[in-house]
């Protein structure tokens, strides 16, 4: 059974025009443990093409160790429990190499323990939650080349004081990353003698913010800094828009606002508030203009390019890693994740990506700023304007 299998395989790769290589071997799956169905679907779709363009352009270049990769796609729904059992399903099948996982940190925190008693190298496109990667784990086989949130305290909070803002009213969701965030956000203005003027915290599903907004209000704050996801952040944005415009605060966002349909459920509303975001990478302003372009003719548009271009580097550094290790044995290829001396990357040049003490490849000089223009994703100059 096993070689008719196999058999109907290789036909079908040759009816797809594979070369015979490809038809002859099966491929290394990568997991994608994702959203794909719920609010921030379009997240997970972003990550989902990201990591296809890369594969398809590393099997049109004979594969790694001879074999075709392929992408085989889980939908947790941003539910932890269902992205734990993703886990289980993917890391118990010898040929899944490793996973790629996100958008949520409180979906990846879950997963830890799974993570680890299985050894599979995970990889984060989409997850800033410092803990993600500073899990207490030896050997650590979380690798990141996303935002981290010790980074993006600082970053968000030089934002915000660069535009003449003193009095931080912090908005944060109940979970681990908002706890996170609690802590790099807070840090960040203790280097500068400030503290935060007032905290609201919100559970997941939040409708009404219009209290929260009373009493940051009334405790004279002069910007807000949000950390939410779509469905949270569709409904605080309408509440500070429907704020008398005398009254009307800014709002500097975490990134967790992308990736859902964040523009088209809030329409017109958007353009009442003064609305930027953290981002770091964007088609429209790429650090490296001609690999950008080369990617972009292939891979045609996007609707969240930082998650698209944080795979498309994280598989592209995994087939390195693979064939640095010459082997597909999981604990070789997460320690091949350490030893890789470059890769020229869509978001950045990583030298090196990663080592044994530091799993994360990004750091704030890759940080931007971001709003909308007519419902883009349009990046501010490093100044932020």
């Amino acid at each position: 059974m096993q070689f008719l299998s196999w058999a109907r395989y290789g036909l079908f790769m040759l009816w797809l025009g594979w070369p015979l290589w490809a038809a002859a071997m099966p491929p290394l799956v990568v997991g994608l443990n994702a959203d794909m169905s719920a609010a921030d679907r379009e997240a997970g779709e972003a990550i989902r093409h990201g990591a296809q363009t890369a594969i398809d352009e590393i099997n049109a270049a004979g594969g790694v160790l001879g074999r075709p990769l392929a992408l085989e796609v889980h939908d947790h729904r941003r539910n932890p429990a269902r992205g734990v059992a993703n886990v289980e399903a993917l890391a118990a099948r010898d040929e899944v190499v490793a996973i790629l996982g996100g958008k949520h940190t409180p979906v990846i925190l879950a997963e830890l323990e799974t993570i680890h008693a299985h050894a599979i190298p995970y990889l984060v496109p989409w997850a800033a939650g410092t803990s993600v990667v500073d899990n207490g784990y030896q050997p650590n086989y979380v690798f990141r080349a996303s935002v981290r949130d010790e980074y993006a305290g600082g970053f968000l909070v030089d934002h915000a004081l660069g535009r003449g803002y003193q009095r931080l009213g912090l908005v944060l969701e109940q979970t681990g990353w908002g706890r996170s965030n609690e802590q790099a956000l807070t840090r960040a203005l203790a280097a500068y003698d400030l503290q935060p003027v007032r905290i609201e915290w919100f559970n997941w599903g939040k409708r009404d913010f219009s209290a929260a907004l009373e009493r940051l209000q009334a405790a004279d704050v002069d910007v807000l800094l949000f950390v939410g996801n779509v469905p949270d952040g569709v409904n605080f944005i309408r509440a500070v828009a429907a704020l008398p415009a005398p009254s009307s605060l800014p709002v500097i966002s975490h990134w967790g606002i992308v990736g859902g349909d964040f523009v088209e459920a809030l329409g017109p509303t958007l353009e009442r508030v003064d609305l930027t975001f953290l981002q770091t990478f964007s088609f429209l302003a790429p650090p490296f203009p001609e690999r950008a372009a080369a990617v972009a003719e292939r891979a045609g548009p996007t609707p969240a390019p930082a998650g698209f271009a944080h795979a498309y580097d994280l598989i592209h550094l995994l087939a390195l890693a693979i064939e640095r290790a010459g082997s597909t044995e999981r604990a070789a290829v997460r320690e091949a994740l350490t030893q890789i001396d470059f890769h020229p990357g869509l978001v950045r040049d990583y030298a090196p990506p990663f080592t044994t003490e530091r799993h994360d490849a990004l750091d704030a000089s890759d940080f931007r700023m971001a709003h909308y223009v007519d419902g883009v994703i349009t990046p501010l100059d490093r100044n932020g304007e």
